[in-house]
């Protein structure tokens, strides 16, 4: 478990006070790790997460609301954190109304006003000159209904600026409250405000009394001329003086006043000049501070200020303003070139993609950005997907020039991914009991294609979820920003997104289709054309991968899927990746047959010969586990996720299927052929041990250490029966298990396989041993020159038919030995043998004499009633014959005799024929 992150710590807010709705910026440590885990954020009491934008871990942009305390701490909540500390604080100043001639640090609508009457905005000119309270008193805004007072005061107005002013009316609405004192301080103050003006022109004429001195005094010198001379010509002097004087008066003061007035207009100059840069700072400072912005990443900034600029100078005709215009709009064109620029730029975070795609549309960008952002992460992905495949398989051409194994680690070279990584488990063994002579550690290693696959998968699995929720952000408009809203373009984009669902859909299916094809590539080569092979193929492929492996890879793909699928990506788009997963289940289950057909052919080697209680060797149990494992295996494969078809749908698939069983049962058959006629020196019996519980009196494998063919053959023959009886139909039942097809068609066909091998290799042993006992029965019979015309009087069995009872007790013995339920059928055969043998010899003989009858007699019914337990219709009719054909004992007297020396033989070989009584097994335990 990871430690838990530090609470949030906010040590600088830019600024550090201002109105409510400023906008600030929070810096500080451990301020979330997403916009998800920010939970809270309080300025002055005030929650302010509605409005904030988590920017990274160290940096938060929100407005302040409206809080009743004017200076508090700024608190973060995340939820990984918890409630954090602030080491600043911020100050909320009450907002103040700013008239159109006052100084502001911030921006204010100089084309608005607020009008108090009329509790609205009200456009005037910027340079009109008002104050905003003539009587220099608070004003304190009655409760009187507008209507009332425009009913009261028809056609008149409480603007003191316009032409129908009524006082009342204005008195009625700013001061009904106000009392009389207040009032005649109001009045002082407008006569204070009279006396200004009037000052003002007195002063003007107090400027100007040496010049109206000088005028008089020359006017009155005029006049006495005129009286004492009375002439024309005095008043032409006269006038002609006043003129000169006039004239110097002009010049003096022209003079006088040059150098001041010239100095007065270069002051109003500056100070007009001066005027409007303070005035308007915010454009001429406006390129310089968005260079700063651009540098900082202040986007938003940026953003703000051009569109203040363009509300307020977009349609300037005053050619400064126009200049400094034109550089602002050089330098937002060159913003939405390096925001296009990161907006394409890959690998990239689906967060800033749609900060990018907002900062653009608020830049009115050309084209629609959104799209050639979808565009591009598209050709991204795709190229991502190839760039992987041509490295693994460099790295594949690469490893196989080297002398060691191109395999990989599996768990160094695949990090986990997000859907869970498959662990090597011993299920991935194809039967621990037949492989463990293999080293544990090839489970940790992977082949070069199954590395490649699951990083492709993840591949995908992690850029396909951004990429699909980037459009689905564009077509549902979350892309933009509310100024994109209220200017219609949201509506324009989901317009074009609608238009542009088909062109969307094809990107996805190609990028499913690239994913399908490389690893088909890959893995099932021969499913691409010959084009798509060269595109998508180039892998060394010297061997198979086998069915663990394969099996490995359709989880991988299978989680794919079902993380594709959570996206709520619509099936049709994802059907192809179900084709893929039904190829790979059917190709793993045809590749893990042919496997299992080949380690049971080894099975050959693994037999040691060592037989049980039941006459079995552990060859039948390690082909019955084989398969069991092998199905096992499959058990993933074979089941059916959601949405997945069954792997035996196809006829074929089942066609094949069934003939690769068949294929399997039938190499274990030639197994067990091959391991019954081989030669004694191919066979190795160093580990030989047979359970017998009794001495072996007549010679059994104890005698020495290798096996005899009879021995084998009986082995054979004893799993045979097993396998008949129980293998087979356990493995039938594991195949039915599973959901194969066609498993009566298996059951029947491997049956009448090992049916006939059985009867091949039964023949074989019973001509091995019964030839030689029925071979020696005709030289026995007549050895000595013996004649059935002319005998002597029969004194007992003769040796031959005790030599011939003693070598099919021999065979009694091997057969027990080896397996206690093969001793009827071996023993009735081999009776069979000789009993047809012993028929025909006495249909050979041409006459029997008297005594030569009763020797025949009393050797076949000795024989008769030593094997009775092992009669057979056939035996039985053999020995018919063979007694028809003797001549009949019309005697009680040779009854009697044949009677006497029947008993005789069976008291001396009493021990010799105990195995064939029906107890025997019981016998010879004791």
């Amino acid at each position: 478990m990871s430690r838990a992150r530090q609470p949030p710590l906010v040590t600088g807010i830019s600024p550090n006070e201002g109105i409510s709705w400023t906008k600030v910026t929070i810096r500080g440590e451990n301020l979330g790790t997403g916009p998800t885990d920010l939970i809270g954020l309080t300025i002055c009491g005030h929650n302010c997460l509605l409005t904030a934008e988590w920017m990274s871990a160290s940096k938060i942009v929100c407005r302040v609301g409206q809080a009743k305390n004017d200076k508090g701490d700024i608190i973060v909540t995340t939820k990984s954190g918890g409630r954090g500390t602030s080491t600043v604080s911020f100050k909320l100043l009450k907002p103040e109304k700013i008239g159109i001639l006052d100084q502001s640090a911030v921006w204010v609508d100089e084309m608005n006003y607020y009008d108090m009457r009329t509790d609205r905005n009200k456009g005037i000119p910027p340079l009109s000159l008002r104050p905003a309270n003539p009587l220099g008193i608070e004003i304190d805004k009655g409760r009187f209904p507008q209507k009332d007072l425009e009913s009261l005061f028809p056609g008149m107005s409480a603007d003191f600026t316009s032409e129908n002013f009524s006082a009342a009316w204005y008195l009625i609405e700013n001061h009904s409250t106000t009392s009389f004192d207040q009032l005649k301080t109001a009045v002082v103050n407008l006569k204070k405000q009279a006396n200004k003006k009037n000052e003002g022109s007195l002063a003007y004429v107090k400027g100007g009394l040496s010049t109206f001195f000088e005028a008089q005094d020359a006017l009155s010198a005029i006049h006495q001329k005129l009286e004492a001379d009375g002439t024309e010509k005095v008043e032409g002097s006269m006038t002609q003086k006043l003129e000169n004087v006039l004239h110097r008066a002009s010049n003096t003061a022209d003079t006088l006043f040059q150098e001041v007035l010239g100095r007065k207009d270069k002051a109003d100059s500056t100070r007009n000049a001066l005027n409007v840069l303070q005035r308007f700072k915010f454009l001429f400072n406006l390129p310089l501070n968005i260079e700063r912005n651009i540098q900082k990443g202040d986007y938003d900034v940026v953003i703000n200020d051009y569109e203040k600029a363009k509300s307020l100078f977009g349609k300037t005709e005053v050619q400064v303003f126009k200049k400094y215009y034109a550089e602002v709009e050089t330098r937002i064109e060159a913003l939405r070139e390096l925001l296009l620029d990161k907006l394409l730029e890959t690998p990239s975070t689906l967060h800033d993609q749609k900060r990018y795609i907002r900062y653009l549309s608020d830049l009115h960008a050309p084209g629609d950005p959104a799209w050639q952002c979808i565009g591009a992460q598209h050709q991204w992905i795709l190229q991502l997907m190839h760039n992987c495949k041509e490295s693994y398989v460099k790295e594949q051409k690469g490893s196989n020039s080297l002398l060691h194994s191109p395999m990989l680690d599996l768990e160094s070279d695949v990090r986990p991914s997000p859907m869970g990584h498959l662990s090597q488990t011993a299920s991935l063994k194809r039967g621990s009991s037949f492989q463990s002579g293999r080293d544990d550690a090839w489970r940790y290693k992977a082949p070069q294609q199954v590395v490649f696959v699951e990083n492709l998968t993840k591949l995908v699995v992690n850029q396909l979820p951004n990429f699909w929720k980037l459009w689905i952000s564009y077509v549902n408009g979350s892309l933009f920003s509310e100024t994109a809203e209220k200017s219609g373009q949201m509506e324009r984009s989901k317009k074009n997104a609608r238009q542009r669902q088909n062109d969307f859909k094809k990107m996805i299916q190609e990028v499913m289709h690239s994913l399908v094809k490389l690893i088909r590539g890959a893995l099932l080569p021969f499913s691409l054309r010959e084009g798509e092979l060269r595109q998508y193929g180039g892998w060394e492929m010297k061997s198979e991968l086998s069915g663990q492996w394969l099996t490995h890879v359709i989880q991988t793909v299978r989680l794919s899927s079902e993380s594709l699928t959570a996206l709520e990506i619509p099936n049709d788009m994802l059907q192809i990746i179900q084709d893929l997963i039904l190829d790979l289940r059917v190709r793993c289950i045809i590749v893990t047959l042919q496997h299992t057909a080949e380690d049971i052919k080894r099975l050959a080697e693994k037999e040691d010969w060592a037989v049980d209680n039941e006459g079995l060797t552990s060859l039948p149990s390690q082909f019955e586990q084989c398969i069991i494992h092998s199905l096992q295996s499959l058990k993933t494969v074979l089941d059916c996720k959601p949405g997945e078809a069954s792997v035996f749908q196809q006829q074929k698939t089942q066609e094949d299927v069934c003939q690769l069983s068949i294929g399997i049962m039938q190499v274990f058959i030639d197994c067990l052929e091959q391991l019954s006629t081989k030669p004694d020196g191919d066979i190795d019996t160093s580990h030989l041990s047979v359970d017998v519980s009794s001495p072996d009196l007549f010679g059994s494998i104890h005698e020495d250490t290798s096996l005899s063919s009879e021995q084998r053959l009986l082995i054979a023959l004893s799993n045979c029966r097993y396998l008949e009886r129980h293998t087979f139909l356990n493995i039938a039942e594991h195949f039915e298990k599973h959901g194969f097809q066609g498993v009566d068609k298996i059951t029947q066909v491997s049956m009448e396989s090992l049916k006939e091998l059985d009867q091949r290799l039964f023949e074989m042993y019973i001509e091995f041993k019964a030839d030689p006992i029925v071979g020696s029965l005709e030289p026995g019979i007549y050895a000595g020159y013996f004649d059935w015309k002319d005998c002597l009087v029969p004194t007992g069995v003769r040796n031959y038919l005790k030599e011939a009872l003693v070598n099919i007790i021999a065979v009694h013995a091997e057969v027990f030995t080896i397996s206690k339920d093969l001793v009827p059928r071996v023993m009735s055969r081999v009776v069979e043998a000789v009993s047809e043998e012993l028929s025909r010899l006495m249909q050979c003989v041409s006459s029997f004499s008297k005594n030569g009858a009763l020797q025949a007699k009393l050797e076949i019914c000795a024989l008769r009633d030593t094997v009775a337990i092992y009669l057979t219709p056939e035996s039985k009719s053999s020995f018919k014959q063979a007694l028809e054909a003797l001549p009949q004992l019309s005697s009680g007297t040779d009854r009697k005799l044949l009677e006497e020396l029947l008993n005789k033989f069976k008291s001396s070989m009493h021990l010799q024929l105990t195995c064939f009584q029906a107890s025997s097994p019981a016998m010879m335990k004791t």
